[in-house]
């Protein structure tokens, strides 16, 4: 028995030491992954984006609002392709995910059929849409920062995890707030990956009961300009006709990643709720106020914030698999 002892303590000692010294997942992550195993990689994901979003414009603001969706829920490990099942509803079937344009998801899918002809089974559609989204985004005037690749693809996707997690526009700062810190992100991280609303469009549907008799004493929400709610009025007038309606985020600039969604906010000029609380709340408008008068500051805080976000819940190794299409597990 003193044997034993003797003989199982240096074994809990050597395993708690490789528990402490193994790397975590993003440490596991380079952003020289794919150098070797597929060296066109980096060509192909910018030939991919630039014809789509030269052919559709729309595809950045898309990519982007596609990948804050994914790596919000289940990690950014690209469950939010996957296609609902008659024994599965996905998560890009939640509700809150209905209104996803399709750019997004396509311009992963044509990448990914480039990829796999150049180097079957090696490219996961998680590293696709990490990589799409940032070159998109610079593409747009952004800021250009580091993606790390080595993400494997996810093995779960539910409808129901996409509902509870992700923020819905009529939520309270509160619980924004809170949701962004249960993640690991500060207010100022929150601020600044929400300047995301740079680029891209909301559905008249998501805004019609700001805009449409909002109560018994105004027609639209009073923390609007007024001018602009009249705008939105007219042009989302035929959104219960036409579903697919919508409206830029940002009236000034709307195909330039830029601070003018910051600059917009003071005037009344947020199209989403939580948009124009952002200017509202004492923890939220002093950053609001640095990214409006200084866009490098926005840039360096959105480059800081979204590489931060790209690395939460990678799935590598046997975590996850390399799909053979991104819509469906293999």
């Amino acid at each position: 028995m003193a044997m034993q002892q003797v003989l199982i303590k240096p074994l809990i000692l050597t395993l708690c030491i490789s528990l402490i010294l193994q790397p975590s997942h993003s440490q596991q992550l380079s952003t020289s992954f794919y150098h070797k195993s597929c060296p066109r990689f980096e060509q192909i994901i910018q030939d991919t984006t630039t014809n789509k979003q030269i052919a559709s414009p729309t595809t950045a603001g898309a990519a982007l609002r596609l990948f804050f969706h994914d790596c919000l829920v289940e990690g950014c490990d690209a469950s939010v392709l996957i296609s609902s099942t008659p024994f599965n509803k996905a998560e890009r079937d939640a509700d809150i995910n209905l209104s996803l344009p399709g750019d997004g998801f396509d311009v992963v899918v044509r990448a990914k059929t480039a990829l796999e002809l150049a180097c079957p089974g090696v490219v996961s559609c998680a590293d696709i849409l990490a990589v799409t989204t940032r070159n998109l985004v610079t593409m747009m005037g952004g800021p250009f920062y580091n993606v790390k690749l080595g993400r494997r693809d996810g093995l779960v996707s539910r409808a129901s995890r996409a509902q509870n997690i992700l923020p819905k526009p009529t939520m309270s700062m509160n619980r924004i707030i809170r949701l962004f810190k249960s993640i690991g992100f500060s207010v100022q991280e929150m601020v600044a990956l929400t300047g995301a609303h740079t680029i891209g469009f909301t559905h008249c549907s998501e805004i019609s009961s700001d805009i449409y008799n909002y109560n018994n004493s105004s027609r639209f929400d009073p923390s609007y300009n007024p001018r602009y709610a009249m705008g939105l009025r007219n042009a989302c007038a035929d959104y219960r006709k036409n579903p697919s309606l919508s409206v830029f985020n940002d009236i000034m600039t709307p195909r330039d990643f830029d601070n003018s969604y910051y600059k917009n906010l003071p005037k009344g000029l947020g199209v989403l709720r939580s948009d124009r609380a952002l200017v509202m709340d004492r923890r939220t408008r002093p950053f609001v106020e640095l990214y409006a008068r200084d866009q490098k500051a926005f840039f360096e805080a959105f480059g800081r914030a979204i590489e931060k976000l790209s690395l939460y819940g990678v799935k590598t190794g046997r975590n996850g698999e390399i799909r053979r299409r991104c819509d469906s597990f293999n």
